[in-house]
């Protein structure tokens, strides 16, 4: 009798286990779903408190966050987890990256140069700025925390002979802020009062039209009980005027261009000049050699229809904890 071999049947392969088990997969789930909320933040309006605030300020940096945590869900084969993150941080990169791109074209008109800088407490260097001045040929100086001393300083390093013109509201410690200008000034009272001085004031240019300027400096919101103020600072700011006046404002808005508050004025019809010149990216606080808190925008030049931006740089001060922002700006209007 022939005996038949018994084969048996072959194993069937079984799934790879996915690389660190349960606990990956929940620490991984953790983090997406903390991306995925700070992601919703700037969308959400939700910057009422001083971390969201403080979490809506860094919303470039969540694109990058979202960049390694989608890398690390591909890595570590968690699909689905890769798949969210992934479509949520290039919704991010497209609501952000355009910042950096220019979409303003060469215009012909009244030129006007605009520089602004947060002193710190008055403790900027004074010839340095005065230096700025002269070398960009500004026309309008807008400063904030500006103190008597600095003033005295500003005075002693020669701001008078290239800025004759000024509105000046200077106070201790941040209280202060001013207009300096090469232009006649009439002041003006666009802003109610507010924590801390916004001064305001018509510019006289060249040719039949004026120039209304504010100095922006609403208060900080990342104390205990200042987000509140903050909040009611920035709505204080006058929307783009109904008519054919036309207005520049420049200064530390303390906000970025994902604050609920900023996006509301600008989507009333300002444009920014950062980010219509391509330099919307370019961090403005804190200052040179800071790396804590991460670099951010918010300082800002805020600009009314018929006044163009052409260009736009930061320059380091010493004794700043800002970088001074300069624009060039075409008065078309």
């Amino acid at each position: 009798m022939d005996r038949t071999r018994l084969v048996e049947p072959e194993r069937a392969e079984r799934p790879r286990r996915k690389p660190g088990g349960v606990a990956v997969t929940a620490v991984l789930l953790l983090a997406a779903l903390g991306f995925l909320v700070w992601s919703a933040l700037p969308l959400a309006g939700l910057d009422t408190n001083r971390y969201t605030v403080a979490l809506v300020a860094l919303t470039q940096y969540a694109a990058l966050a979202g960049i390694v945590l989608a890398l690390l869900g591909l890595l570590l084969r968690r699909w689905l987890t890769a798949l969210v993150v992934g479509l949520v941080t290039a919704a991010l990169v497209v609501f952000v990256a355009p910042r950096a791109i220019p979409d303003t074209t060469p215009t012909q008109g009244v030129p006007l140069r605009v520089l602004s800088l947060n002193t710190y407490f008055g403790e900027a260097d004074a010839n340095q700025l005065v230096n700025l001045v002269r070398q960009n040929r500004v026309d309008v100086l807008s400063l904030q925390e500006l103190t008597p001393e600095m003033v005295t300083a500003l005075d002693a390093a020669g701001l008078a002979r290239e800025l004759p013109y000024r509105v000046f509201h200077p106070g201790p410690k941040a209280d202060g802020s001013g207009i300096a200008s090469r232009l006649p000034l009439r002041e003006l009272s666009l802003v109610p009062k507010t924590t801390l001085a916004q001064p305001s004031a018509r510019v006289d240019l060249p040719g039949p039209r004026d120039v209304e300027f504010v100095a922006v400096h609403p208060l900080y919101p990342v104390g205990q009980d200042t987000t509140a103020v903050w909040a009611r600072d920035l709505a204080a700011l006058p929307p783009p005027p109904a008519d054919d006046t036309l207005r520049v404002m420049a200064g530390d808005f303390n906000a970025t261009l994902d604050h609920t508050r900023l996006k509301y004025l600008i989507g009333r019809g300002y444009t920014d000049a950062a980010e219509a010149t391509g330099g919307g990216l370019h961090p403005t606080w804190p200052g040179p050699g800071s790396w804590f808190p991460p670099p951010i925008t918010i300082d800002h030049v805020l600009t009314s229809e018929g006044v163009v931006p052409q260009s736009y740089r930061t320059f380091d001060v010493a004794g700043a904890d800002h970088r001074a922002i300069f624009a060039e700006l075409v008065i078309t209007g």
